[in-house]
């Protein structure tokens, strides 16, 4: 059966992003340190046309997700950064430029509604009915594929306590921020078992299956 997980990389104290993020610094200060681990890597370069990189674990594990992912589910701020009506949001077309790095359907969770945005190998839908109905739009596209929960922090912790998430891969950054926007904040007691594990001295990646 296809899979739904999430994959998302956190500080060591457990922030997805930094205090104060705003459209010119969408990962608040200092936050983008928690995603260093991967813009060497082949398989990250590749998905964004860059050329070179180094492959390995690492990268091995960004492959495999991407090839077995068959649609993604996705935030509003994690799509543009905005939350209020679209013809206010000044990056109403999202940060992803004209050809995203998804190359599968992608539906955004949002308080407002709006027709499909196509790019080049990329279609945005925008889903209004909250994450459990998004997710069940992305398992029909997927179809046999995985469906990724990519974030932000509030779609996953939504996904997770509502019993969505087979899945929880978690790439820890040797960062501490401090504070700003946590992955876990308010999550219920829970056991994972974990299943696989990766480290490097860039990050340490482990996957956890969600009982």
């Amino acid at each position: 059966m296809a899979r739904v997980f999430t994959d998302i990389s956190i500080s060591l104290d457990g922030y997805v992003a930094g205090p104060s993020p705003s459209l010119e610094d969408p990962l608040g200060v200092g936050g983008m340190q928690v995603h260093e681990w991967m813009f060497r890597l082949a398989a990250w370069r590749e998905a964004h046309g860059l050329e070179g990189g180094d492959v390995g674990p690492e990268s091995e594990v960004i492959d495999r997700n991407r090839a077995a992912t068959g649609a993604v589910v996705m935030g509003r701020r994690m799509f543009s950064g905005g939350d209020g009506p679209w013809a206010d949001d000044p990056n109403a077309n999202g940060w992803w430029g004209d050809e995203p790095p998804f190359h599968t359907p992608v539906f955004v969770v949002t308080h407002h509604p709006r027709e499909p945005l196509e790019l080049r190998g990329t279609t945005f839908a925008f889903v209004t009915d909250g994450v459990a109905a998004a997710i069940e739009l992305a398992r029909a596209a997927a179809g046999d594929r995985d469906v990724s929960v990519g974030g932000g922090a509030s779609v996953v912790q939504q996904a997770l306590a509502l019993g969505l998430l087979d899945e929880l891969q978690v790439h820890t950054a040797p960062v501490l921020l401090g504070s700003g926007t946590p992955l876990f904040d308010g999550a219920a007691p829970r056991r994972l078992e974990i299943v696989e594990t990766v480290a490097s001295t860039h990050a340490t990646f482990v996957r956890y299956r969600v009982a």
